[in-house]
């Protein structure tokens, strides 16, 4: 992330996003494939790290392979053809203001309810020992005490983070098309140099 100054003078926090160039892997088509949609490469890679299906994928679209391949529906049939580079310019060419951004967070790796879901521990006095971080109660009375009257989305320690996440309605406040950035408003989920999908927003135009 980064800053940059209106004409105003005011600082507006951005995300400088690599967004291209993309090829055009390959084009599918409701006659043959029973749906209409576009499959993009990003960041090259060695094809000794790829497999040959891989490898000739690629070759079919006369490009190399890439680390990152996505397939993108479409509501109406394509107009490229598999062999032709998507850049941002298509979001300088639409008019695009606003875009929703997927991505997958950060992994924060096991955690307890403290930090996974912001609880606020138990007394730091009256008797806690050794249990300052703890959830508390857990479940129901009966049984026993044996844990099954637990109900199933109880908010308890674990796995945290490492999810796919979707931010809309982001202000596209600059486009670079000779290094093709987005500078993107605000914060985008994923660790620096991970990979997203920007799309138009749904809900903005």
């Amino acid at each position: 992330m980064t800053r940059v100054f209106d004409e105003a003078g005011t600082a507006i926090p951005v995300t400088v996003v690599e967004a291209g160039p993309c090829p055009v892997l390959q084009v599918k088509t409701r006659e043959r494939d029973g749906y209409a949609a576009i499959q993009l490469g990003f960041d090259r890679t060695k094809p000794s790290r790829c497999t040959r299906p891989q490898i000739g994928h690629a070759r079919a679209a006369q490009t190399v392979p890439h680390s990152f391949v996505r397939e993108i529906a479409l509501a109406e049939p394509a107009t490229a053809q598999a062999g032709d580079v998507v850049t941002v310019g298509v979001f300088e060419e639409q008019a695009i203001k606003f875009v929703d951004v997927i991505g997958t967070t950060i992994g924060k790796g096991f955690q307890g309810v403290m930090k996974r879901h912001r609880f606020g521990g138990q007394p730091g006095s009256h008797g806690t020992e050794r249990k300052h971080r703890s959830p508390g109660g857990i479940g129901a009375s009966g049984n026993r005490g044996h844990g099954r009257c637990i109900k199933k989305g109880k908010r308890m320690a674990g796995h945290m983070g490492h999810v796919q996440r979707t931010v809309r309605n982001q202000r596209l406040v600059s486009i670079d098309k000779d290094r093709n950035l987005l500078l993107i408003k605000g914060a985008i989920p994923g660790p620096k140099g991970g990979y997203v999908i920007v799309s138009k927003a749904k809900t903005k135009s």
